[in-house]
Parts: C-alpha cells; sequence; structure tokens
C-alpha cells in the first residue's frame, strides 16, 4: 500500500512496532530520519504521534483518508458564559449576526467530508519569506509545498468535530494571547504546534482563508473573550482577513504571515 493512501483509521488500529516501521518507512522515502514515535490518547483511543527530521525541519505524520471537516453550528451547544459573552460583544459592536451560531456560521467552515493523502507536515509554521503569490515556488525549490485549507483543518482537529482542537470549551477568564497555561499551547494531536498564538494567521493554497490567528486583531480590538478565542477554532476562515491579505493593501504584510510546509508522500 502507498503511503498516500494511509487512513486515520487504518493507523489508528496499529500497534507501536507496526506504526514504528511505518514511520521509517516514511523518512527513507523523503530522505529524513525519524525522531520520535509516542502514543498518546485522543478521542477516547490511543492515536501514534511520529515526528520525522528532514533538513533540519521536522515534521509530523498526518494521515489521511475519508475525514471530516468543518463544524456545525447548529448540532453545537455553547455554555451560558459564551452565549452571554458573545451578547456583550454584540453590544460593543462587535460579531456578524442576531446571535452565536450565526457569528460562527459565517466564520467557520461548514461541516463536510473529504478524501485526503497522508502527508508529513511542519511541525512549526514558518513567517513568509517573499509575497504569498511567491510562496510556491519557494517552498517548491525546498521539495516542500503549501498545504491546502482542508489538509490544515485535518491536521489542526486530528478527527475531532469540536470547535476548538482541544474541545468545545475555551478559558472565559482570558484571553488566549499571554496565557502560559491554556490548551492552545499543548501539541495537538499529531504533535503539531498550531492554532496557539491568535498573533500567528497561517496561509494554505486557499486564497479565501486565514488559519490559526487574525494577526492579533481580536485581541487588540477589545472584541471580548470568546471573540479573542475563535480565531484559534480548528475551522476558522475568517474571509474578512483573507480578502485583505490577497487584496491591493495587504502585501507589505507577508512578514507577519506564516504558512506550515508539507512534503507529499
Amino acid at each position: 500500500m502507498s503511503l498516500a493512501d494511509l487512513s486515520l483509521d487504518q493507523w489508528r488500529s496499529f500497534d507501536l512496532p507496526t506504526a514504528r516501521r511505518v514511520a521509517h518507512r516514511a523518512a527513507e522515502q523523503v530522505g529524513g530520519r525519524v525522531t520520535a514515535v509516542e502514543t498518546v490518547e485522543h478521542l477516547n483511543a490511543p492515536l501514534h504521534r511520529v515526528r520525522i527530521e528532514r533538513s533540519v525541519q521536522e515534521f509530523a505524520l498526518i494521515p489521511g483518508g475519508t475525514v471530516t471537516l468543518g463544524f456545525d453550528p447548529g448540532a453545537w451547544q455553547p455554555t451560558p458564559e459564551q452565549t452571554a459573552d458573545f451578547a456583550e460583544s454584540l453590544d460593543q459592536g462587535f460579531g456578524h449576526g442576531p446571535d452565536l451560531r450565526a457569528h460562527l456560521a459565517r466564520e467557520l467552515s461548514p461541516r463536510r467530508t473529504r478524501t485526503l493523502a497522508t502527508v508529513l507536515m511542519a511541525v512549526e509554521d514558518e513567517n513568509l519569506t517573499e509575497l504569498p503569490a511567491d510562496m510556491p515556488a519557494v517552498l517548491a525549490a525546498r521539495g516542500l509545498r503549501l498545504p491546502s485549507s482542508d489538509e490544515w483543518e485535518h491536521a489542526c482537529g486530528a478527527g475531532a468535530t469540536t470547535l476548538f482542537r482541544w474541545g468545545d470549551d475555551c478559558p472565559m477568564d482570558r484571553i488566549p494571547y499571554g496565557d502560559a497555561d491554556g490548551p492552545q499551547n499543548q501539541p495537538n494531536a499529531f504533535g503539531l504546534r498550531i492554532a496557539y498564538d491568535t498573533y500567528r494567521a497561517e496561509l494554505t493554497s486557499d486564497v479565501t482563508a486565514v488559519h490559526g490567528g487574525d494577526g492579533g486583531e481580536s485581541v487588540c480590538g477589545g472584541y471580548g473573550q470568546l471573540l479573542a478565542w475563535l480565531p484559534l477554532a480548528t475551522a476558522g476562515r475568517n474571509p474578512a482577513m483573507a480578502e485583505f491579505v490577497y487584496g491591493p493593501d495587504g502585501g507589505d504584510l507577508y512578514e507577519d504571515l506564516s504558512t506550515r510546509p508539507v512534503l507529499t508522500l
């Protein structure tokens, strides 16, 4: 079987020795070396994490297959604290739509099913060195590419369909910026440092989306607690910021943006 065809369900069925063999096979395929294989608990079942180093950059193995992406606000039940906080944001002129669910429907990608290939994805995002339109060529020279939005969401959520990669709740007594003890600081299920800082803003091959942060807009704007956390939502797309970044006035921002390179298997 081609490694690219490995599904998340198959990956979860492997024992640790089998996972190690697959990890070494993937490393050999890209000219790298395995630096870690460990097993964690995720969605009430074991999940293997793999790290592979190539050219002094670490990548995580992201199994693909048929996966569920996006977020369904209608099936989600906000906490009373989240509802009250969003109501205060609306009173201050922030937020979209009459209620929290309407806001999420605008800002997050819809629930959907996609079939994705297994890839290696950079554990850490890296700052852009060129304009967004030039980055595909820059990465290609290193044997890399931009992730798609679907790949980014899948890598972030690791099969979870909750609002955030760690669950549906977020601390409502503080904002994420400067919060050293919050859930955003923990590696995700695949071992990625992802959706961890709202001042980050990751680009993919989808020019209509920005992921993992909003460049600090929600924090500096005083939008409220929940709206300050939402840029870290797995399905967050931030269409307004994407329109600005890729518009005529966003060209000078590229040094403040990042991406998460992918190695195709």
